[in-house]
């Protein structure tokens, strides 16, 4: 039966020292000052536009120790590269790492009070609060404070980072003081003196960095305009970073330049009147030539700065509001009965919103925008994890996720030819500009799924709108040169079984097995799915189907092969114990000594050798049951019981992806206090730290594992041969649930209630699915259903 053990253990070893949050169901706030909580809450109040990433970090600074703070600033997609050396290499193996870069610092607004620099961590903070709304997407703080010599101020500050503009973000800062007169200093800076995380033995942090990643090539500052060019030294893109500020404030003040190596400073002298308030705005723009022509960033920024003053801050908050608006209006997930899970469900939304590429060029990494946690890589989380969430709640950011890995297909191609493959694409398991960047390649690059987990989410994506020139212009092709690889590297048997070998499934603590049954169940999917886009494009647009066989010189035969290996894949079955076998060799394996293993040693790969982990019947997180989730329609509700039966007890759920799959399929399977257990895991993992190391970002794919609880998992969602299917269950801790999706051009709303469920149709003509095998049908004149 379920056994919790494993996952009390994970929990119990990786939680640290929590700040706590007040409930809110839209808001995150704290209302102290906590220095214990200050790494983690820089993470937690991270602000983002899916391009610049701005942490939670204070305008005047922190000077608390330095291992409790990083004041990152990042770009997605903006990335350094450096040679990977070996002690021992061998042929093929990755060559070059890229990594996200802790760019130039705009936020930067210090105060003095005289010769006093204000300081949380010095002087007296009388009253403080900070607040990041999910509505309006603005970072409040409001302090109250008094200097060593007596004199109180009030600061408040509003930050925000735009949506509807790409490069652009913005501060307001207000200082007032409360009994005093005299002489004020507001210093907004421009640095470019960072630095990233240096590697240390947790290898899911930090970059090996062998020196300065960003070389000044030049600085300009007039009047209220700042920038700063570097260049990379390896990748070689060029960086503007540039602010610009105003002071508001109509008593006397005083304007001087100052720079200081790479730091450049516009100081403001006031001489401040008691009770009234002293107003500095600051707009900060990012331009690399990732995205325009060198020559043009330093003339882009200047426009984008003065185009933001001109618009001023109040109108920039006016577009954050209205677009965060339209987004809750389809993303948003109600919940009554459960005030932790609502804020934790906006909470995770709010941050997938800020993280997520849309520009078609860049996609979403694992930490997003929020820290430098795996070096803002790219994985599978995208496509298996995320790419559900974009695709029904906002379609068209899904589809630049899509078009991102078109962009990635010929650095795709050359992968595969260093892998030996003769033709064909193999996507890298982890990147930023589409190379791979896996060091270690028994749980990287032997990761072959990586190929399929696309091909699923090319097919999800058709079956949900049936974008059938997408699918032509850039799917199919895609689905067809990733397709080519599993005859690459899969072989029949003696006894005619089509087997792919030597690979890593899923789960990260098993390596280098033969017939992972989750790769060879998505290889089969892929397989037939590229063989019927074939088979489709050919016989209704054979135009563009020949235009497509051309560009990969495709065989006649291959779509039939392609079949053929489908239909014969192995895919390992214990007929003893009645499961699915994780792969040839698992259940050779003894299992892992939980009884005997110490709740520090937890998570494993930080204690033990990969070696020792491999010889073990132990999984990092959902590999078979995962399967189950994917491809659901393949299993019946026995199977998927007794899979879940025997590998739920052998997995430690050390990775933030696990809970999310093992809630949606213990709910399937009627095991309803363990799916909600599994799922409060998942929807607060990072308000509530349970990992261990949020304050290196957040935990993106778990972010949007927590909307697929809901859809997937307690309404009971499934998409089976484009056929929309729901049976839903309600917790018994809430009292009802709705939420939204985009399928097929028809925007449906769902509503579980006690004994009830209502499907309502809010845009579209008409639109069928299934509600526990009953079949119905929604239109304009009869939009609403509901039904026991």
């Amino acid at each position: 039966m379920f056994n919790r053990t494993q996952k009390e253990y994970t929990v119990v070893s990786s939680a640290k020292p929590q700040h706590t949050y007040p409930l809110d169901a839209w808001s995150i706030r704290e209302t102290s000052f906590d220095t214990q909580s200050h790494f983690l809450d820089e993470t937690l109040f991270a602000l983002g536009n899916g391009y610049i990433g701005l942490r939670g970090s204070y305008e005047d600074g922190y000077s608390g120790p330095a291992n409790t703070t990083l004041d990152g600033s990042y770009l997605n997609g903006f990335y350094e590269s450096e040679t990977i050396h070996y002690p021992e290499t061998a042929y093929g193996l990755a060559k070059t790492n890229q990594f996200m870069l802790n760019v130039p610092n705009g936020k930067g607004i210090s105060l003095w009070i005289d010769d006093e620099r204000f300081d949380l961590l010095h002087g007296t903070v009388e009253q403080y609060e900070r607040s990041l709304d999910f509505r309006t997407g603005v970072l409040l703080r409001k302090v109250l404070w008094t200097s060593s010599k007596g004199q109180r101020i009030s600061i408040v500050s509003r930050r925000v980072v735009c949506f509807e503009h790409k490069h652009l973000y913005a501060i307001e800062y207000t200082v007032t003081p409360l009994n005093f007169s005299g002489k004020l200093r507001l210093v907004a800076s421009l640095d470019g003196a960072v630095k990233n995380i240096e590697a240390g033995d947790d290898p899911r942090i930090g970059s090996a960095v062998s020196g300065p990643a960003l070389q000044l090539v030049d600085s300009q500052q007039e009047d209220d305009f700042s920038a700063l060019l570097h260049h990379t030294s390896n990748s070689g893109f060029a960086l503007v970073s540039a602010t610009a500020s105003k002071l508001d404030y109509s008593g006397t003040h005083t304007l001087r330049l100052l720079k200081n190596g790479q730091r450049l400073e516009q100081s403001y002298e006031v001489q401040a009147t008691e009770g009234l308030a002293i107003r500095l705005t600051k707009f900060g723009s990012y331009f690399s030539s990732r995205d325009y022509p060198a020559k043009e960033l330093m003339y882009r920024s200047r426009d984008t700065l003065a185009q933001a003053q001109a618009t001023g801050f109040a109108e920039l908050l006016l577009e954050q509001e209205q677009y965060l608006a339209n987004f809750w209006q389809q993303a948003d997930v109600e919940i009554a009965g459960d005030d932790a899970l609502q804020q934790g469900i906006h909470f995770n939304q709010f941050h997938l919103l800020q993280s997520v590429g849309r520009d078609g060029k860049t996609n979403i990494s694992a930490k997003g925008v929020t820290g430098e946690g795996y070096e803002g890589h790219y994985f599978w989380d995208t496509e298996i994890y995320i790419f559900p969430f974009f695709l029904y709640s906002k379609p068209e950011i899904a589809k630049k996720l899509l078009e991102y890995r078109y962009a990635g297909l010929e650095q795709a191609r050359q992968r595969a030819r260093q892998m030996s493959h003769e033709r064909g694409a193999l996507y890298p398991w982890r990147t930023i500009a589409g190379e791979e960047c896996s060091a270690y390649f028994p749980a990287g690059t032997a990761q072959y799924h990586i190929n399929a987990d696309i091909a699923y989410s090319i097919k999800l994506y058709f079956e949900a709108t049936g974008d059938q020139d997408y699918l032509v212009n850039f799917g199919a092709e895609i689905l067809m040169e990733t397709a080519r690889i599993w005859l690459g590297i899969g072989s029949y048997d003696r006894e005619g079984r089509f087997c792919i070998n030597q690979v890593t499934g899923p789960d990260e603590y098993t390596a280098l097995v033969n017939n992972n049954y989750y790769t060879n169940a998505m290889a089969r999917l892929h397989l037939n799915f590229a063989a019927d886009v074939a088979e489709r494009i050919a016989a209704k647009q054979p135009e563009q189907f020949s235009r497509i066989a051309a560009l990969m010189a495709l065989d006649n035969a291959e779509p039939a092969a392609w079949r053929r290996a489908a239909q014969l894949m192995n895919l390992p079955y214990d007929a003893a114990l009645q499961i699915h076998a994780q792969d040839d060799s698992f259940l050779s394996k003894k299992v892992w000594d939980f009884a005997n293993t110490p709740k520090e040693k937890y998570p494993l790969l930080l204690n033990y050798h990969p070696m020792v982990i491999y010889r073990h019947q132990v999984c990092k997180q959902a590999d078979v049951v995962l399967a189950l989730l994917l491809l659901s329609d393949e299993f019946s509700k026995e199977d998927k019981k007794r899979d879940f039966d025997y590998y739920e007890p052998l997995t430690t759920h050390d990775s933030s992806l696990s809970s999310c799959i093992y809630s949606i399929i213990a709910s399937e399977i009627g095991y309803h206090e363990q799916a909600y257990d599994f799922f409060m895991e998942t929807a607060r993992l990072d308000l509530d730290n349970t990992h261990g190391n949020t304050h290196y970002g957040v935990h993106t794919a778990a972010m949007a594992g927590t909307w697929m609880g809901v859809a997937y998992g307690f309404a009971g969602m499934r998409v089976v041969k484009g056929a929309l299917r729901f049976a839903p269950t309600l917790p018994t801790q809430w009292q009802h649930y709705t939420f939204k999706i985009h399928f097929q051009g028809a925007l449906l709303e769902v509503r579980v209630e006690p004994g009830r469920t209502e499907y309502r149709l809010l845009q579209g003509e008409t639109l069928r699915l299934s509600h526990r095998g009953e079949e119905i049908t929604l239109t304009l004149s009869a939009p609403v259903k509901s039904l026991a």
